[in-house]
Order: C-alpha cells, then sequence, then structure tokens
C-alpha cells in the first residue's frame, strides 16, 4: 500500500546515493523528562525497552523557563552514570540569560555530557512568537557560537522541511541552517513530516544551498490522532487526507490505532531505506513499543546493551 508519492522503483540518482552498500541502519531516540516521581519508573521501562537497539545517542527534552530543566539534568545524568547508552541535552533559548544557559551547559559537560541538542526553543506560554530573554540568546546561531567556544560540544539542531513557521521564505529557512552548521552544528533532525518526497526534496534543497552535515529525519509514529494534529498546528507540519481518514474514529480505539500508526511509521521508513536513508531518529512520547516495532521492521534487532534495572 503506496500512501505517499515516492515509488517503490526509486533510483539513487533520483534521490539520495545508496552507492550499492547496504549499510545498517541507525537510529536515535528522544525522550522527554518524567513529570512526576510516579512516572519515573514507567520511563525507565521505556528506555530499557528501546536500549537493546543500539541507538546512537538518546536525546532528552527542556522546558521554557526552567520548567524541566532539572528533571533534564538528573535524567541526562543517569543515563550517562547507569547505561551504556549515548546521551544528548536540549538546550534552548528560551526564558534564561547568556549565564544560566552557560551555566547548565558547564554542569552537562561536567557531568560527561558532551551532546547538546541546541534550539531556539518554542514561544512561552502566552506568547504568539518566541522573544529572546533581554539577557539571553537572540536564537540558535549566537547559542551554538556560544557552546563552540565554551568547550568542544558534539551540537545536534533542529530544521524544518515544511518550513519553519516564523521563517521569512523557504530559502531563508535553508539558510539559516547553513548559518547554524557554520556556526559548529554536526547534525540536524527534521521536524516531522509524513510525506518522503517532502523529507527528500528539502535534503537535495539543503545539498544545493551548500549543507554537507547529515539531515536525520525526524519520525514521530501516531500515538494519538488529535495530539498529532495539535502538534502539527504549531509547527506548519502538513497532516496527509489520507491519514486523516486511517486515523479518524480511533482515538477510543488505542489497540487498533497502535496497529495502524506501526504500519504507517514502518512504511514512511522502509521508503525512506529504500531512498537510501539509513540513520532515523524517533520521537517516542516516551512510549516504547511502537517504536520498538518500527526498529523492528527496519531491520534492526536486539543486542546486548541495555540499561541497569
Amino acid at each position: 500500500m503506496i500512501m505517499s508519492g515516492i515509488s517503490p522503483g526509486r533510483s539513487a540518482e533520483q534521490g539520495l546515493v545508496v552507492n550499492g552498500i547496504a549499510n545498517r541502519v541507525e537510529v536515535s531516540f528522544e525522550f522527554f523528562p518524567p513529570s512526576s516521581e510516579a512516572l519515573a519508573s514507567k520511563h525507565w521501562q521505556s528506555l530499557n525497552r528501546l536500549a537493546p537497539l543500539g541507538p546512537k545517542f538518546v536525546s532528552v527534552t527542556y522546558g521554557a523557563g526552567g520548567s524541566t530543566r532539572e528533571r533534564t539534568h538528573q535524567l541526562v545524568s543517569r543515563i550517562r552514570r547507569e547505561t551504556s547508552l549515548e546521551p544528548a541535552a536540549h538546550l534552548t533559548c528560551v526564558g534564561a540569560t547568556v549565564e544560566e544557559i552557560e551555566a547548565v551547559a558547564e554542569s552537562y559537560w561536567e557531568s560527561g555530557i558532551n551532546h547538546i541538542v541546541a534550539l531556539r526553543g518554542d514561544p512561552q506560554e502566552g506568547q504568539e512568537r518566541f522573544e529572546p530573554h533581554p539577557g539571553g540568546f537572540s536564537g540558535s546561531v549566537e547559542l551554538i557560537k556560544h557552546l563552540k567556544k565554551m568547550h568542544d560540544f558534539e551540537i545536534t539542531v533542529g530544521c524544518y522541511p515544511e518550513i519553519h513557521p516564523d521563517a521569512a521564505s523557504s530559502l531563508a529557512d535553508i539558510d539559516y541552517l547553513k548559518r547554524k552548521m557554520d556556526a559548529g552544528a554536526t547534525r540536524a533532525i527534521t521536524q516531522f513530516f509524513f510525506d518522503p518526497e517532502v523529507y527528500l526534496r528539502f535534503v537535495e534543497r539543503a545539498q544545493a544551498h551548500g549543507i554537507t552535515i547529515p539531515i536525520v529525519p525526524g519520525i514521530l509514529p501516531v500515538t494519538s490522532y488529535s495530539k498529532i494534529r495539535q502538534f502539527s498546528e504549531q509547527c506548519g507540519t502538513q497532516i496527509p487526507a489520507w491519514l486523516t481518514h486511517l486515523f479518524e474514529t480511533l482515538d477510543e480505539d488505542p489497540a487498533t490505532r497502535n496497529l495502524v500508526a506501526a504500519m504507517v511509521a514502518s512504511e514512511q521508513c522502509l521508503q525512506l531505506q529504500q531512498a537510501g536513508v539509513t540513520d532515523f531518529h524517533f520521537y517516542t512520547l516516551n512510549r516504547a513499543d511502537l517504536v520498538y516495532s518500527v526498529c523492528h521492521t527496519l531491520g534492526l534487532r536486539p543486542n546486548q546493551l541495555a540499561c541497569n534495572p
């Protein structure tokens, strides 16, 4: 069942270069810190479920205004101490001074966490647009430059294959990604999308603009259609009509919804894989089973890498 525009026979010349080599798929996973101690155990179980797949790294999100900063630090530090996984900590420009952000970054470095996902961050609650803190960074380029001056952090950044809501144009958006690369970013992860062609066209435009860092597709399995619609409205992701049709009436039918979600995400990834994509980043929403099934479809099998119970 082909639900998007990409054809099963897409060649290397039409998309990403494969070079005839069957490269092993590599994955990374995003988690958010549990909101309470009661959820911490379930969260760690989700992390433990995905750890045997040998992810390249696992990232932990970071809330504005200090809402999850401490929990983010606790979680990435625990991952570093108690597992063989490579943690990456999110860091944003929202609601903090340069000095406050610098202190957080320094604490990560001292804890052995040298991979930062550097983001501008979403507007704070009550604001329609991002407003820089009077003593803070104006955006992610300034943040990246500052981090690289502090230490030799590995820097991952975000990008929008369907254009950032605040960008003046698609060209301006790609130019800003180029500026992030020039500032020191070594990898970009896309906002979630559903049509593989959207990602492939974006990569082609970025490469033509001189962007040479890996652009990893961000995959968001549909755990709740209503939640996905909310996310999409915030970030400008288009929801295809076929997706709406597949998930209508299923928010109250979790068993069927999960089966359909696994099918949709697996097909999306398999089509990207056929086009030459070997790296995938999964927005897990702290739910492991659905992501695990998609990774299995991509050919990943467990190894002995795991968290401590």
